[in-house]
This record gives structure tokens, sequence and C-alpha cells, in this order.
């Protein structure tokens, strides 16, 4: 598995096109958005079904979204709750960033190294074709899995820091996997928002 460097980039991959932003969000803003993230928003702990065995989700989850249509993914529905102001201002950050609009995030906290996101792509009717999706991270480094469905030999990771920002866009989510795995390493409490427009 290549690592690639978590500097800023903007890169074409077979299929596929990310772009990273390292302090997207400053250090003093990430720490204030992280700790309001964490402390207001209603996290859930579903269950998860996986080759017929159900089990609850090594992470806890909240959707929000600028309507009211809901998520589906692995056999979970979820409902989406109005945006928050902070929320709102995240938003708009990133869609002056890249120039695209979303409707819906899909928020995920990683309470240790033991929470993780197994192999899967983000390619669900409703996100439509080629859909865009933004990525950003609060609170610990972790490091990010993509691997191309066809290719075994286009498999990278790369740390996702503080306040960073990544944008997948192109054919990403037809084409390649991505996961966020286990660690044995002591870590805290991550805070993923993962932007998307449902249609």
């Amino acid at each position: 598995m290549q690592t690639i460097p978590s500097e800023k980039f903007h890169r074409k991959f077979p299929q596929a096109e990310l772009i990273y932003i390292p302090n997207f969000f400053s250090v003093e803003e990430a720490n204030a958005l992280f700790q309001k993230l964490l402390e207001d928003t209603p996290w859930l702990h579903d269950n998860i079904t996986v080759f017929g065995k159900t089990y609850p989700q090594p992470r806890l989850t909240a959707l929000f979204g600028k309507n009211s249509k809901p998520y589906s993914y692995s056999g979970i529905t979820m409902n989406s709750l109005p945006y928050s102001k902070t929320l709102q201002a995240i938003d708009k950050k990133i869609e002056q960033e890249i120039a695209h609009e979303f409707t819906t995030v899909l928020m995920n906290l990683y309470r240790n190294g033991n929470d993780s996101n197994g192999w899967h792509a983000d390619n669900e009717k409703e996100l439509g074709k080629n859909p865009v999706i933004a990525s950003v991270s609060f609170g610990a480094e972790r490091f990010f899995h993509f691997k191309h469905r066809l290719n075994k030999a286009l498999n990278y990771k790369l740390l996702l820091g503080h306040g960073s920002l990544l944008v997948m866009k192109g054919e990403m989510q037809h084409f390649w996997l991505h996961q966020l795995p286990k660690t044995k390493q002591t870590l805290g409490e991550r805070i993923n928002l993962t932007f998307r427009s449902i249609n």
C-alpha cells in the first residue's frame, strides 16, 4: 500500500479525482468545532447487518440535511435532522472552496482506535451518478485507505489531519472502495463529516 504525503494536492487517479487540503480549518477553528459537534450532536448507535450477521456499528452516527430526505446504507435508514448553525458554516466554507452544493451531511464519531468503517463506496442510488463527496476531519488523525476495484496495484493510504478537507470526485465511488481501518494505536476521539447531495 502506497502512502500519499499529507500535504495539499489536487490529483487525478484512474477513474477518480481527489483534492486534499490540510488545515482547511485552523487549529483554533478545528478545536472549537470538534468540541461543539461532540457535545451538541445527538449521536446514534445503530445496528448494521453484514453477510447476514447483525451487530452494533463500530462508531456512532448522525444525519443532518437541508431537506427532509432520508439516507439508506447497509440496511440502515437514517432520517435527517435540520442543519445547525455550526453545520451551515462548515457547509458554506466547503461549497465556496469547491463550487459544489450539498444537501446532506453524514457524521461519524470514532471513539477510539477500535472504531472503524470497513471497505465500501458511497454509491447508493440516491446519490446519483459520479457523486461528489466532501469529507472533513476533526480530532485524532486516522489513516484513510482507498483501492481500485479492478486494478490491485492501485492501493493507497492518506493520513487525514485535524481540520482537513478531502474531496472525492469523478467516477471514484463506482470504481474505488475506501475504508477507515481499526488501529492498535491509542487514539482519542475523531469526528468525520461527509457532505453529499441526495437526489
